[in-house]
């Protein structure tokens, strides 16, 4: 009954969000209808992406309800929900393709993009929270505190990965020779790519912080008792 309880109220905090992304997908279709144009089209693929981390961690939780995490299927799970995760956080980049068009104002589109990108925040932070709660279970708070941060580094370089490099997340799977040519370069001479470090180190520096200020509130939300 306890697990039963659990689960409800984990899935009941993405109620919300399912009302915003609704709105995001209205925003989009209605400009769709009145413009008869898709200029935009890539931020429902880019939203459907931020969805995924969702189901992998829901899936995650069920197994640790019964298995052990250090299993197998607990480290793919946890796996492929950090591999997923930067597609959440990489919706707030779109904002370099907004610009004024004769289609719609500038102010409608403006505030479409910013549904996006709050959906997108909204799914990333959740999800962190809920992994990072699991790992409070099991480690202590600092140990756990290092391994969230390590994760918001990764995303940060994953959405460079995106972002200037077109690489996306099923390129990991298909082309993943291609990928680690990429990273041994910048390795190697990071000099020559100073927006390999600088694209890291914001969203490393932005993500944590946007994360920690919400926190409390994440937590009223799941109304989780300690």
């Amino acid at each position: 009954m306890k697990n039963k309880t659990s689960t409800s109220k984990f899935q009941s905090v993405f109620i919300p969000v399912l009302l915003s992304t609704a709105l995001s997908v209205g925003l989009f279709l209605f400009r769709y209808l009145d413009s008869q144009s898709s200029r935009y089209w890539f931020l429902l693929w880019n939203l459907l992406l931020a969805w995924l981390p969702v189901l992998f961690i829901t899936l995650l939780i069920r197994w640790l309800q019964k298995g052990r995490w250090l299993s197998w299927k607990g480290i793919l799970l946890s796996v492929l929900w950090l591999t997923f995760l930067p597609n959440t956080f990489y919706l707030v980049t779109d904002f370099i393709h907004l610009k004024p068009t004769t289609e719609v104002s500038l102010l409608y589109d403006g505030v479409m993009f910013m549904t996006f990108a709050w959906n997108g925040l909204l799914l990333g932070f959740i999800t962190v929270y809920i992994f990072h709660r699991e790992l409070l279970k099991r480690l202590p708070v600092r140990r756990a505190t290092e391994i969230i941060a390590g994760v918001f580094i990764l995303s940060g370089f994953a959405i460079y990965l995106g972002r200037y490099l077109t690489w996306n997340t099923w390129d990991l799977v298909v082309n993943p020779a291609g990928i680690l040519v990429d990273l041994s370069n910048r390795i190697v001479q990071p000099s020559l790519y100073p927006n390999t470090f600088t694209t890291t180190a914001i969203f490393a520096v932005t993500l944590p912080v946007l994360y920690y200020s919400i926190y409390g509130l994440i937590r009223s939300a799941m109304n989780e008792r300690d």
